[in-house]
């Protein structure tokens, strides 16, 4: 009886401690299968990505041999352009405003009032205006895009596309995405005019700079190699931009929830592809400009 008992107890320990062992190598294992499991759903979803980013180029550049999509194509301009030049225009000329009234004191100082509009111009030229035109369109068409495709997404209708015979790519996202390929650039170039004329109206006419001296200087500093390299920033941002939109609305989930969450992170990746591509842009440019001309100096 006795050994029966002690045998019991020692069993019942023994077990205690091998539960406790295998308590945290659970929990330490599950720390590692969460992670990889989150490694398999990233590149999974990176994989769909670049499926549905291949499927969309394809399918826009299918757009242009045919006709019937032209109507499509007109509306989404309309929308994504038109409805977009007042935002941007705003966003230019602030941006030029502002970048006046904060290089100029430090200009004055050093006696090179007179050369602001070098500054500005190129600023704007070059990296302020491409980058917060795309982010001003991130925003506003972008989260658009993907509620309006989200919207579809839930309720069917997308699928109601498909069944139908039709590719649901070529006839909701091609068209979406030439509008931003066609567009982002001329918005590009608005956003710096008036980046341009509001730093021109700060510095000429509140700061009393001279006029002569502000073009003359912005006309030697400003090269056609900088607006060139802006505006072609722009094809890139705009295809960004309908690419990552549509893709977030077309996958989803259920619930006006599941759209809100999909427009936060179109805007969210909208933003963070549009860095990322001013970055590369900057390095590959500025290798090239090096290859062929001497390093100018702004002042």
């Amino acid at each position: 009886m006795l050994k029966r008992i002690l045998c019991r107890s020692g069993c019942t320990l023994i077990g205690t401690r091998d539960n406790k062992g295998l308590e945290s190598t659970s929990g330490s294992g599950y720390m590692v299968e969460q992670f990889g499991a989150w490694i398999f759903r990233f590149i999974e979803n990176t994989g769909r990505f670049f499926r549905f980013a291949g499927s969309s180029f394809g399918a826009t550049g299918h757009t242009l041999f045919r006709p019937k999509s032209y109507p499509m194509i007109w509306t989404q301009m309309y929308f994504i352009g038109v409805k977009s030049v007042p935002v941007v225009m705003a966003t230019g000329a602030f941006v030029g405003m502002i970048l006046a009234l904060q290089a100029y004191d430090q200009l004055h100082k050093m006696g090179l009032q007179e050369r602001m509009g070098v500054l500005i111009n190129l600023a704007v030229v070059a990296e302020l205006g491409p980058v917060l035109a795309a982010v001003m369109l991130a925003g506003r068409v972008g989260g658009a895009l993907t509620a309006e495709l989200g919207t579809m997404n839930v309720t069917e209708q997308i699928s109601a596309v498909q069944s139908m015979g039709t590719n649901p790519i070529r006839y909701l996202v091609a068209p979406r995405v030439m509008a931003c390929l066609l567009l982002t650039p001329f918005l590009i170039i608005y956003a710096d005019m008036l980046g341009i004329l509001g730093g021109f109206f700060i510095s000429v006419h509140t700061l009393k700079i001279n006029a002569g001296a502000y073009w003359s200087y912005s006309a030697s500093g400003v090269q056609l190699w900088d607006i060139g390299t802006g505006t072609l920033k722009g094809f890139f941002f705009g295809g960004a931009i309908a690419v990552i939109s549509c893709y977030k609305g077309f996958t989803c989930r259920e619930g006006a929830q599941g759209v809100g969450e999909a427009c936060t992170e179109a805007f969210v990746g909208c933003f963070m592809s549009i860095l990322f591509l001013n970055f590369v842009f900057a390095i590959i440019f500025d290798s090239i400009y090096k290859c062929f001309w001497p390093v100018r100096s702004l002042l």
